[in-house]
């Protein structure tokens, strides 16, 4: 199975920045896409930023456009989010996400396995 574990929240002023990190561990076949997903109180759980391993495309929300960076190390399995310019409005749990080699990108019934979250808060 898929294990994915994030790691690099924390509490920020607005301005600054985070990197989150999503370790994997598990079978490549279900590890053909990987997105990082956040969920705010009271929100539905949205897109943020995704790639296809194979062809290395990234893909990220409007919200987050030229702030927010996704990367991958393939030599130890792992996916990063750089967060720069963060707003009060990033805070949110953020989730490492990941699906096998058919499906969408943006819906998080696109994916098949998640991480456990971790918490960004950004104080305004």
């Amino acid at each position: 199975q898929v294990q994915l574990v994030e790691s690099g929240g924390g509490l920020v002023q607005a301005g600054n920045s985070l990197r989150l990190s999503c370790a994997t561990s598990g079978r490549t076949f279900s590890r053909y896409a990987m997105g990082w997903f956040r969920q705010a109180p009271g929100k539905e759980r949205e897109f943020v930023a995704a790639f296809t391993w194979s062809t290395g495309r990234t893909y990220y929300a409007d919200s987050v456009k030229g702030r927010f960076t996704i990367s991958r190390d393939n030599a130890k399995n792992a996916v990063y989010l750089q967060m720069n310019s963060l707003k009060p409005e990033d805070t949110a749990v953020y989730y490492c996400a990941a699906r096998g080699p058919r499906g969408g990108i943006t819906n998080t019934r696109d994916y098949d396995f998640w991480g456990q979250g971790t918490q960004v808060t950004v104080s305004s």
